[in-house]
């Protein structure tokens, strides 16, 4: 899920949105017992970890500043993302000149920071933790647990959207009803007709956008306000 969230509401949409908030500091019950001393976020799918999956949407979608909000035993993110000088030198001596450009690229490839979320207090919480990285601008906020591909990165679509209405936007899509009771569900308020002018609306694909009335964390199959 990816959503883009204005600081201070429409005046800051004059700003570009140039930073976004990966919260990366959950105990990833859902994974054990791989994520007993694994974090989620390293978990590797295909041939990358999923984190950097989020990072490299964020740099495809003109993201400059990256925050990760960790915790314990996370520590293994920001190795990933640091300069292995020791790595890359063997891996040259061993004439694996490919291998050494990889490892070189991933402590360069982002202007990543770091704080800590001291204690597991939920989602809010964490977005909450990257306060001060933040500032007083707009920002994007990835989870990287559903990786979604596309021509367009999502982020970039969210970014468009933002820039075209002023308001702050969230990704969602359909899930089965036998499973709705798993998932945060948005209660629909219909077309976002008042979110901008017309023209801007067109640019943001006006026909795919809906004003959030509610939004309903984990309700059971009857009481879901939609899917």
């Amino acid at each position: 899920m990816f959503a883009l969230r204005a600081a201070r509401g429409p005046s800051m949409t004059t700003h570009p949105v140039r930073k976004a908030v990966l919260p990366s500091a959950g105990l990833g019950t859902r994974f054990l017992p791989a994520t007993k001393a694994i974090p989620k976020e390293m978990i590797p799918l295909v041939d990358k970890p999923l984190i950097q999956y989020a990072v490299e949407e964020c740099l495809a979608s003109g993201i400059e500043h990256i925050i990760i909000v960790t915790g314990r035993g996370k520590s293994a993110i920001e190795d990933h993302f640091d300069a292995a000088p020791e790595m890359e030198r063997f891996l040259i001596a061993k004439g694996k000149k490919d291998l050494a450009a990889l490892v070189s690229k991933l402590g360069t490839m982002a202007r990543v920071s770091y704080t800590r979320q001291h204690e597991a207090l939920g989602l809010g919480h964490a977005v909450l933790s990257a306060n001060e990285l933040v500032g007083d601008e707009p920002f994007a906020v990835l989870l990287g647990d559903v990786i979604i591909h596309g021509a367009c990165p999502a982020t970039r679509q969210l970014l468009d959207v933002f820039e075209a209405t002023g308001q702050g936007v969230i990704a969602v899509e359909p899930v089965p009803m036998e499973q709705i009771h798993l998932y945060g569900v948005i209660k629909p308020a219909g077309k976002a007709s008042k979110a901008g002018t017309p023209e801007r609306l067109a640019a943001a694909r006006r026909e795919r956008l809906a004003a959030v009335e509610d939004l309903v964390e984990k309700p059971k199959r009857g009481e879901a306000p939609s899917n």
